[in-house]
């Protein structure tokens, strides 16, 4: 065997075994936890972290509501279609947050499994 041959198998087997079908995007937690999700406990935090900038008391940028209050966060994914918006694909139409990053799926999750739990404050 050559240099060449032993280059060339050194660097296919290099290639291939550095690639994976696993991104950082699809890695999410599990929730392990068997209480309910509630919106003081989880929900007012990614809120806070990732909405207020627009959804303040008085919206800027166009936002159409507040999200400053337990009654404005469930009237929102009951009637004002924050999980759809929210879980829309990166750079699609009416995505929030707005011009931002997706929020990762495991935090739409939470907020899902918040509305499946009974929305509880």
């Amino acid at each position: 065997m050559t240099i060449k041959t032993l280059f060339f198998y050194f660097f296919a087997a290099t290639l291939f075994w550095g690639c994976d079908t696993d991104s950082e995007s699809d890695l999410t937690e599990i929730n392990n936890n068997t209480e309910p999700i509630t919106y003081t406990q989880t929900v007012r935090g990614i809120i806070n972290n990732n909405c207020i900038m627009c959804h303040a008391s008085t919206p800027v940028n166009g936002a159409p509501m507040p999200l400053t209050t337990y009654a404005n966060v469930k009237n929102a994914v009951l009637f004002r279609g924050l999980l759809d918006r929210i879980s829309r694909p990166q750079g699609s139409p009416g995505m929030m947050p707005n011009g931002g990053t997706r929020l990762p799926q495991s935090t739409i999750d939470l907020i899902v499994q918040w509305k499946n739990d009974g929305l509880l404050e």
